[in-house]
């Protein structure tokens, strides 16, 4: 991929499907001053460009049978990068892993993990972290509220606003 930065246009575009991403393009290209043909040209291009990943439905966890998030702390034994990569990929493939962040600190990695019942958690557990002779420790943290969760990026700087409507340079006029 070359080189891609988006534009004002871009970011206005970006804000709005995250936080809705089935508004129809004829209203999106109101929202930002384009014709629909061209918003469609830059979502296609912000998709092939990677930026826009993925198109889905985010879900409310209790409502589907699966009260339970977890955050857990992982701490492995060795850290030498195929072992790292083996922990990485054993991560990727279990379904209750919602999230998993390799970061700084104390702790290699950093999950998210949804389950129904305590009892599943343990059975994910003996199978992510006991049975793995590389994980050192685990640490485990069982949430009583999830107070905020979210996917969107914070935008707000990177798109011109006069007044209440988006502005770019060169926009078209009302």
């Amino acid at each position: 991929m070359k080189n891609f930065t988006p534009d004002a246009f871009d970011y206005a575009i970006l804000d709005a499907v995250q936080a809705d991403n089935k508004v129809p393009l004829r209203e999106l290209a109101e929202r930002v001053n384009l014709s629909t043909a061209a918003v469609q040209r830059r979502i296609r291009r912000l998709e092939d460009e990677g930026v826009i990943t993925r198109n889905i439905a985010v879900i409310e966890p209790h409502r589907v049978g699966l009260p339970i998030t977890i955050a857990v702390e992982v701490t492995m034994e060795r850290t030498h990068i195929d072992e790292l990569d083996a922990m990485r990929a054993l991560l990727t493939a279990a379904p209750e892993v919602q999230q998993c962040y390799y970061v700084t600190g104390e702790a290699d990695f950093v999950l998210i993990v949804l389950v129904e019942t305590m009892e599943q958690y343990e059975a994910l557990a003996r199978r992510l972290f006991y049975d793995n002779r590389n994980v050192k420790t685990f640490k485990s943290m069982v949430t009583l509220d999830r107070v905020k969760v979210g996917l969107s990026v914070d935008l707000s700087e990177r798109i011109p606003k006069s007044g209440n409507r988006f502005w770019a340079p060169n926009a078209r006029p009302d």
